[in-house]
């Protein structure tokens, strides 16, 4: 055994470090040869594509060869969440193991940080959006005074959907630098300082991304001079490059910069006498769109279904004439203030939008709109990722390893490396250790109608009903969509004792703390809880799947790349919508077993997955767990394993 491996397998073998630190840690050979993978995936400055399934322990078996490596590293992973669990759980526990000085970094997002300038802005100016958003702010500001970090992501003293958002956090075009009067306390650029100085520095991949795609000004890079970059959960990473490498213009950018463009004169002498008029314009050039479009459009659509309306065409060419006008009277102030500059470069950068808008669209990309709420955005996306990020890493001088417990389909890794452009990584699938067979159930409901069925999310209920008094709550319902989320948990509140924990009500740390402790709870969630949520022990015992999470066909970005495939002869349904499906419900049938001793059932309520001769695709990539032939013998399952 060569010095690497023994390395690897002295670390994490019975006589390892963490046997003593680690409350339950057992030796596991798949945790020890995805370490020794990595170790030489690392000093070769190579490629690793690595499946890792659920129990390996996969974040210990990259951990340890990056902090030996001396390399500087970015660990980046899927969610806000799992960011914090590694940062302030995993890595200490590493460090702590193998006694190793490393200095360590926690960077996020700026959106998720309190911007101290713009809260004291929003308490003068009393401008909000609702009552609710003002008992907010105040809650936001006592806060202000304890909080070290400023990250509002993990306080409960703002909903993820309050409306404060914007009005509390700064964007890199309304950030001033350093010549903001609070920038020696601005939470970002300490954050960013401390990720500067770090060896390693943990992000998630919304940061990775937008790194990649457009550098933030006025704090300096992140990503050179990193020698080792880390992606986990992996899985999601096409889907994150895929918005931040697309071009986008917002209502929010718009009404943000009218906002911010008044303020800023207001501090000039005579500059409200400027300003006001071109910015009232835009506001309501900017309204009028976002109400005709809100009236006529659905969430989500290409761009001719917007052309195509004379109405929303004529309001469009009139927010682009409005943003235009806004020029003469910035260019009038210009020079004045560091914010009335950076207001000059926004709305610049914004015309340019608007002037690309107006061009053809170019091949290989894909123009379409989204309504958010009262506002909307129109995006430039490309339909391959791959170049872009192939570019980006080999620019880089350092070595590259995406891992996930889901990366794979029916074995093949085919489908994710294709859309990263990783056709040239090695390659390595290593199963779950855990005994599927013996601690866990599979049932697929019979006589279920199809999902789309209008009786589809009752009769499901109704099935599913015995089966979690069986399991006395300690359960996670997954959706594919919020509507169907919201019409379940009032059905459940009439019939159900049990607490429900309802997606969007908490921020989702809080919501999954409270499931936890609550020892019976039923947590409904929708895409974000099917991936990177751990709930070990008692408190989940049974996950139930309301439909295979196929992609709605009508995205527009997935319209274009079906149309892309079927133009170069392959089958859009079993080269996209396929895969990413079935690595999907992976994703949610790995909330059920998260540690050697768990037990539970997984019910999966779409008949398509019995009926349809793509089903075999979903039920072979699940893991080994036996099926249950009808609902009493789920019942006895649960009943037994819970005695």
């Amino acid at each position: 055994m060569d010095a690497a491996k023994d390395r690897a397998a002295r670390l994490l073998g019975e006589d390892g470090p963490f046997r003593d630190i680690l409350s339950g840690f057992a030796p596991r050979q798949e945790q020890i040869d995805l370490a020794q993978a990595i170790e030489n995936v690392l000093e070769s400055e190579g490629l690793l594509v690595a499946e890792a399934g659920t129990g390996i322990g996969k974040t210990l078996a990259y951990l340890v060869p990056v902090i030996l490596s001396g390399k500087r590293a970015i660990v980046s992973t899927g969610t806000k969440t799992l960011q914090d669990q590694l940062y302030f759980r995993d890595l200490p526990l590493v460090q702590g193991a193998l006694d190793v000085p490393v200095s360590t970094a926690l960077l996020k997002g700026r959106g998720n940080y309190l911007c101290l300038y713009r809260m004291d802005q929003a308490r003068e100016s009393g401008e909000l959006p609702s009552r609710k958003a003002v008992a907010e702010l105040e809650a936001v500001f006592k806060w202000s005074s304890r909080t070290v970090d400023g990250d509002l992501s993990v306080t409960a003293e703002i909903s993820d959907d309050s409306g404060l958002w914007p009005f509390v956090t700064s964007t890199p075009d309304n950030c001033l630098g350093g010549e903001c009067p609070r920038f020696e306390q601005c939470f970002v650029a300490n954050a960013r300082k401390a990720a500067q100085e770090a060896d390693v520095v943990v992000v998630n991949h919304h940061l990775l991304f937008a790194d990649m795609a457009i550098k933030q000004s006025g704090f300096g890079e992140v990503l050179p001079g990193a020698g080792a970059f880390i992606i986990d959960e992996a899985h999601e990473a096409p889907e994150v490059a895929s918005q931040f490498f697309s071009a986008t213009v917002s209502a929010r950018q718009i009404s943000d910069l009218c906002q911010d463009i008044l303020v800023e004169s207001g501090k000039q002498s005579a500059g409200l006498a400027t300003t006001r008029e071109p910015v009232e314009n835009c506001r309501l050039a900017l309204q009028q769109l976002q109400a005709a479009i809100s009236e006529h459009l659905p969430e989500k659509g290409s761009w001719h279904e917007l052309l195509e309306r004379q109405e929303l065409r004529q309001g469009l060419q009139a927010l682009d004439q409005a943003v235009a006008d806004l020029a003469p009277a910035l260019e009038a102030l210009d020079g004045s203030s560091r914010g009335v500059e950076a207001c000059v470069h926004r709305r610049d950068e914004l015309q340019l939008m608007f002037d690309r808008l107006d061009h053809a669209v170019s091949a290989g990309e894909v123009r379409w709109f989204e309504r958010r709420g009262r506002g909307f955005a129109l995006h430039i996306t490309p339909l391959d990722i791959s170049a872009v990020f192939t570019d980006f890493r080999q620019q880089q001088e350092a070595a590259w390893v995406l891992t996930s417990a889901t990366l794979s389909v029916s074995g093949e890794f085919g489908h994710f490396t294709r859309l990263m452009g990783l056709e040239d990584a090695d390659t390595l699938k290593l199963d779950s250790p855990f005994d599927y067979a013996s601690h866990a159930r599979l049932w697929l409901p019979e006589g279920l109608p199809e999902p789309r069925h209008p009786a589809f999310l009752e009769r499901m209920l109704e099935q599913v009903l015995p089966v979690l008094e069986a399991s006395s709550g300690r359960a996670f319902l997954l959706f594919t969509s919020h509507r169907a989320l919201k019409e379940a948990a009032v059905w459940l509140a009439e019939r159900v004792d049990y607490p429900l924990y309802i997606q969007g009500e908490l921020p989702r740390s809080i919501l999954l703390e409270e499931f936890r402790e609550s020892g019976n709870g039923v947590l409904l969630g929708t895409a974000s809880f099917w991936a990177g949520v751990d709930v070990i022990g008692e408190a989940l015992s049974l996950v139930v799947i309301d439909k295979l999470p196929f992609a709605a066909p009508d995205d527009p970005v997935l319209m274009a790349r079906s149309e892309e495939l079927r133009q170069a002869g392959e089958n859009p349904f079993m080269s996209l919508y396929l895969p990413r499906a079935v690595i999907t419900l992976k994703q949610g049938a790995g909330r059920l077993i998260r540690d050697v001793n768990d037990t539970g059932v997984l019910v999966i309520c779409d008949p398509r997955i019995r009926s349809k001769n793509y089903g075999a695709a979903f039920l072979d990539s699940l893991p080994p767990m036996k099926l249950a032939l009808d609902r009493s013998e789920v019942i006895e399952f649960l009943e037994h394993t819970r005695d």
